[in-house]
């Protein structure tokens, strides 16, 4: 009898499961770095067309030609859009005028339980009290950990990209299930990747002009990363954990991103939390860990 794999508790294999929490988690890092040495729509937009054509290759490589109806196609790039373009473009510019690496993956963890509201709303999928409840107590340790004003959060216009960035992300999720017959992850990543691309590049341009890298070298290191290891590792993780739990595998472990993320800020960015916080931090990690492992949710894409 072959030896089992070692897993987490909710059945997913340990290491891919703990690899991508930590990738994940390390975006929050590797982007407020970025946008200190280049303009945050610019980085994102180059990140993404540099994940666009890494995913091409190893598609066309790996899997062969693409198979996919136009329509699909067309609903695969919408749903990228909101999953990459909003997403990332909103919250980099969130890291751009002041919000903290953790705060930002505390707003993100609240996205499976946001997903759940809006497919009640809008697809009339059953909702459970305890999703409810879960989703209230996340808000409520986000506000905690937020404090008596919004200058952690980058100020009002911090405050609002980060919400539009949790916006986009669930409803980038939620426009999965508009896709129906997906490619494999390597072909819907690239479609993905490069349908976010141009829109984010023009308004870069238009938004921020040109002569926007302040440091090239750190410019660099952060837009490899970001491309090479959130968006291309990420998404071979996102496919071993799909493939051992199905679609709702990324949702299972999201409420252990912002602890890893505080660790991670405080390790390298010197990020530190005071008590308040703390209790916030835990407050959210618990209430969207309720939510989540009540009912598994939609896929992720990795940051």
């Amino acid at each position: 009898m072959p030896a089992s794999r070692p897993t987490t508790g909710n059945g997913l294999p340990l290491l891919p499961a703990a690899a991508f929490v930590l990738v994940w988690s390390s975006g929050y890092i590797a982007a407020p770095y970025g946008v200190d040495a280049m303009s945050p729509l610019l980085l994102v937009a180059l990140r993404f067309v540099l994940a666009g054509v890494l995913a091409w290759v190893l598609a066309r490589v790996l899997r062969g030609p693409l198979r996919v109806t136009r329509a699909d196609a067309v609903r695969i790039g919408l749903s990228g859009l909101a999953l990459n373009g909003v997403q990332f473009a909103a919250m980099y510019v969130a890291f751009d005028v002041g919000m903290d690496a953790t705060l930002a993956s505390l707003m993100h963890s609240l996205s499976p339980v946001l997903t759940a509201l809006l497919a009640a709303i809008f697809l009339g999928e059953r909702l459970s009290r305890l999703q409810v409840l879960g989703f209230v107590i996340g808000v409520a340790g986000v506000v905690l950990v937020l404090g008596p004003d919004v200058d952690k959060a980058g100020g009002t216009v911090g405050l609002v990209c980060g919400v539009v960035s949790v916006l986009g992300l669930s409803l980038g999720t939620l426009g999965q299930r508009w896709i129906g017959h997906a490619p494999d992850p390597l072909w819907s990543g690239a479609i993905q990747f490069g349908a976010a691309a141009p829109p984010l590049l023009v308004l870069a341009f238009v938004v921020e002009g040109t002569g926007v890298v302040r440091d090239p070298a750190a410019a660099g290191i952060a837009l490899v990363y970001l491309a090479v290891v959130n968006s291309i590792l990420g998404l071979g993780l996102l496919g071993l954990l799909v493939r051992a739990r199905g679609a709702g595998a990324a949702a299972s472990v999201f409420f252990l991103m912002p602890p890893v993320t505080a660790v991670l800020a405080w390790l390298i960015l010197g990020e530190t939390l005071n008590l308040r916080e703390v209790v916030g931090l835990v407050v959210t990690v618990v209430g969207v860990a309720a939510a989540t492992r009540s009912r598994v949710q939609e896929e992720f894409e990795p940051v």
